[in-house]
């Protein structure tokens, strides 16, 4: 009996996590000069962060159309990242300063600012914490508040830790994470950085409309209606997605 829990345990530690496919619910208009970095879906508007120095921006966009509503510009030094919305307030990442900001939901005036060690990649939250990572296979843990670290997480799948993870959003009480230069979106367990599945998004983008753009990054959440909604940067086209087991043949309505 010991045997074969060893060997089930073995099994549980080395054997990989499952993977899902996608299918197209709808597909909406995205700036294509957008080198997206973080995405937030919010009171029916999706809120977006871009990076690149000279070209980054904090921007309420409306849905239905790509078009901003309300947007400040960062520093020309200053490469924007990822984004998260908690506390009425919005926090943003920025890449190689080592440097937060904090701005007023409503009126994006920077209320503060904050500072944390390495790279800036993404945010996320669970309407408690904050989640943030570096593109290393480490997620932070915050305290929304103090901005003080509380725990970190190791995302691994199996025995193999998972590194380059990047945009972040928070799912049904998952974390949903872009694997940098990658079509897969890791599905995470917050409470020791377990991967629970992978969602092929291959293809989602057409061969004919890929030139000039970079890499799937853009996850955001609608809660409420349960939508899904995935881009990239430089993508002309943001889509929401349903999951759905692997075998079945992604289509669109």
């Amino acid at each position: 009996m010991k045997s074969i829990l060893l060997f089930l345990f073995t099994l549980s530690i080395y054997a990989a996590a499952p993977e899902y496919g996608y299918k197209i619910v709808h597909v909406f208009p995205h700036d294509p000069t957008s080198f997206t970095e973080g995405l937030e879906y919010h009171d029916g508007f999706l809120y977006e962060s871009t990076g690149l120095e000279h070209r980054s921006v904090l921007r309420k966009v409306r849905l239905e159309t790509g078009a901003p509503l309300q947007e400040i510009h960062l520093a020309p030094n200053i490469f924007g990242e990822g984004i998260t919305i908690i506390n009425s307030k919005i926090f943003q990442l920025t890449y190689k300063t080592e440097i937060g900001y904090i701005y007023d939901f409503a009126s994006f005036r920077l209320l503060n600012t904050f500072k944390y060690q390495g790279e800036g990649w993404s945010l996320t939250n669970d309407g408690k914490n904050i989640y943030m990572d570096d593109g290393t296979s480490q997620i932070r843990v915050w305290d929304p508040n103090s901005m003080h670290e509380l725990r970190r997480i190791t995302v691994h799948d199996g025995a193999r830790s998972i590194d380059q993870v990047n945009e972040l959003e928070w799912v049904h009480g998952e974390i949903y994470a872009n694997i940098w230069q990658t079509e897969r979106i890791a599905r995470i367990s917050p409470a020791d950085g377990h991967v629970i599945g992978w969602i092929d998004l291959k293809g989602i983008l057409p061969p004919s409309e890929r030139k000039d753009v970079d890499v799937l990054n853009g996850i955001a959440y609608d809660a409420a209606g349960e939508r899904l909604f995935v881009t990239g940067k430089l993508w002309p086209k943001l889509f929401e997605i349903k999951i759905v087991p692997k075998t079945v043949v992604k289509s669109s309505k």
